[in-house]
């Protein structure tokens, strides 16, 4: 459970500004995001690979 302690004279807004930014660093909405439906590891691995590829040709395409 994330705790936030409301400084004095800080307001309501900054205090759920802080929270919400704690809570992405979490990464938790990732992680149930990912927990929702199971994938095969070989998935996985695969979708790493195409993701690789991807991103070195679009380096070589900014290179040119």
């Amino acid at each position: 459970m994330l705790i936030i302690d409301v400084k004095s004279g800080e307001s309501i807004d900054q205090a759920l500004r802080r929270y919400k930014r704690k809570f992405q660093r979490t990464k938790l909405i990732k992680e149930l995001r990912k927990r929702k439906e199971f994938t095969k590891p070989s998935v996985v691995r695969r979708n790493e690979v195409l993701k690789a590829v991807y991103k070195e040709q679009k380096v070589r395409r900014e290179e040119l």
